[in-house]
């Protein structure tokens, strides 16, 4: 069994052609003006590293950076906290967060999760699940089990369909993947992923 961190797993997911949140992955103090430069404020700080699986638990994401002054406060928090290797340094983005996930069981083989996405989503329990495969006419019937899309408009509807079959066939092309998770994906752009290899 393999993990990716949180940067593998968002730099795999780029490759594989998905929309990912603009960001830079640095390790030292002197990496931070010229990252800031490239993100611009405000920002998201985020701790990574190869046996970090819960950030927020550990205190290791902080939003709504809006100056250099709160980066580096933040920058020499992060340094403290075990088994940190690097820093997330991401664009801040607003809008309805959803929960796209992949899992594989012993029973049905790759089951595909949709949700309410977020802190909250063990809380809200807003999930759609279906088994691989399934057409495009199902993941809109999934898509419409979930209460927190019912006002999405046609546009946002279709991008949230195009992440689930861009899933499925990721799925497919890579069989070997035992979990995964984006939460979350707003406005059709990957905010933060973990992906486990079997």
């Amino acid at each position: 069994m393999k993990i990716f961190t949180e940067k593998e797993a968002e730099d795999f997911l780029e490759k594989e052609q998905f929309n990912v949140i603009e960001r830079i992955y640095i390790e030292k103090e002197n990496e931070l003006k010229d990252a800031i430069k490239k993100i611009s404020f405000p920002l998201v700080m985020k701790i990574s590293g190869q046996e970090i699986i819960h950030k927020n638990k550990l205190g290791g994401v902080v939003k709504n950076i809006k100056d250099y002054t709160a980066v580096l406060n933040v920058f020499n928090k992060f340094k403290k906290i075990e088994h940190v290797q690097g820093i997330i340094i991401q664009k801040q983005i607003k809008g309805k967060e959803f929960l796209l996930g992949v899992k594989k069981t012993l029973e049905f083989g790759h089951v595909i999760a949709f949700g309410a996405g977020g802190i909250h989503t063990e809380k809200l329990k807003d999930v759609a699940f279906r088994v691989y495969p399934f057409n495009k006419k199902e993941t809109r019937k999934m898509i419409r089990e979930v209460n927190s899309s019912k006002d999405l408009d046609e546009k946002s509807l279709r991008i949230v369909e195009k992440n689930i079959l861009k899933l499925c066939r990721l799925t497919k092309k890579y069989p070997r993947i035992k979990e995964l998770d984006i939460n979350p994906l707003i406005q059709g752009r990957i905010v933060d992923a973990r992906i486990v290899w079997v």
